[in-house]
């Protein structure tokens, strides 16, 4: 703003003065001159003699006493241009003419640096617009980075949750049929096995109790991983529902409906260690 202010008087002044000095005139005396005064004039060389002429056609900074390639008295050109005669004006129309020009060059100076002056908000906010179009990108590109890699991530987590087995959890709640009767012949057996395999420890101690256990069954009846969900708190009847579950396997094969579905079954049930009887519950 303070350079816009400065300019119009800056321009004013410079204006008055130009147009001073315009107005003043030097002229020199001339010299008199007798009629049969010679002319000579003065010309610059490139070289000269150890002989002084005798007749001197021009005036130079030394002596030289002939030269050049040529008979002819020829002179050398300047490469300067050639500035023409002025034809004489009147000092004050060009006075004032000079003035006018330098009014409307002024004028146009003005002009320009008002509009300069509404323009430069317009670029500002032009600049401002641009930055935060840049912005806006740059956020696009970052969200669509963060998308890919999120999409990478996803696609990585679901290739490895396609390569884990297929698992079905059966709990206390009712199953369909023919999970139930899968389930049910692998109770028998389990009971089977764990009462001609009751812990002798437990019953000569007296050591009663019960616990929560998952059995986790392959397809082909092998047993994946036995699981304590909640532990009896005596380790004997812990150790003896393990060693009972690796005694009674490995459990027959899946049917061929379960097969299609599932290639694990986790079956979890309470497990009851009672005097001189063990049975296998639902009950959780």
């Amino acid at each position: 703003m303070m350079s816009a202010d400065i300019l119009p008087v800056t321009l004013a002044i410079s204006i008055v003065f130009h147009a001073f000095l315009l107005l003043i005139t030097f002229a020199v005396p001339e010299a008199p001159r007798g009629k049969n005064a010679p002319q000579l004039d003065v010309v610059l060389v490139n070289s000269q003699s150890p002989t002084r002429p005798v007749k001197a056609d021009v005036l130079a900074q030394t002596n030289l006493d002939g030269g050049g390639n040529t008979e002819t008295d020829l002179r050398a050109s300047s490469n300067l241009p050639v500035i023409e005669d002025m034809q004489p004006t009147d000092s004050l129309e060009l006075s004032s003419r000079q003035v006018k020009q330098l009014e409307q060059r002024v004028a146009r100076l003005l002009a320009a640096a008002g509009d300069e002056a509404q323009t430069a908000p317009t670029t500002k906010a032009q600049q401002q617009a641009y930055s935060q179009e840049a912005t806006r990108d740059q956020v696009a590109s970052q969200k669509r980075l963060e998308v890919a890699r999120l999409e990478a991530q996803i696609a990585k987590e679901w290739q490895a949750y396609q390569k884990l087995p297929r698992r079905k959890f059966i709990g206390a709640r009712a199953e369909s049929a023919v999970y139930a009767e899968y389930v049910e012949k692998w109770r028998q057996r389990i009971e089977t096995v764990g009462t001609r395999n009751y812990p002798e420890e437990a019953r000569r101690r007296g050591i009663f109790g019960s616990l929560l256990l998952t059995v986790s069954i392959r397809t082909d009846g092998s047993v994946e991983r036995v699981q304590i969900d909640r532990s009896s708190g005596h380790a004997v009847l812990d150790e003896a529902a393990r060693r009972i579950v690796e005694l009674a396997g490995p459990f027959p094969s899946f049917p061929s409906a379960i097969r299609g579905e599932y290639d694990i079954l986790s079956i979890t049930r309470q497990w009851s260690f009672t005097r001189n009887e063990f049975d296998i519950t639902a009950g959780q």
